[in-house]
């Protein structure tokens, strides 16, 4: 946490007080000083990032063919499936996986 001195607005430095247990806040261009008597803490986190469903979404497994495949989740033996180019064009598509039952997702 960054404060700064409200007469220059330089950035302010922690520095010992007089007391052995004393510390303060000090400006090093002008004699601004403030005594620290509690502690100063202040967290903020950051907003995520919406993360894009690169499956395209709910929509995307609306018009799909299922096939007989055991879901390694609830042991259902359909699912359904689609194929995505997702490595260069040499390498083979990606077969992703929808269990017809419980929705667990998977790739092989």
């Amino acid at each position: 946490m960054l404060l700064f001195c409200p007469t220059c607005a330089n950035v302010l430095i922690v520095e010992e007080g007089s007391g052995c247990s004393s510390y303060r806040f000090a400006c090093q261009t002008c004699p601004y000083v403030y005594n620290i008597t509690k502690k100063i803490s202040n967290r903020k986190y950051p907003k995520l990032k919406e993360v894009d469903d690169v499956l395209g979404g709910k929509n995307a497994w609306e018009n799909v063919d299922s096939t007989e495949e055991r879901c390694p989740k609830c042991e259902h033996d359909r699912a359904y499936f689609m194929q995505i180019q997702t490595r260069s064009a040499d390498e083979p598509m990606t077969t992703f996986y929808k269990c017809c039952k419980c929705g667990n997702r998977w790739k092989e």
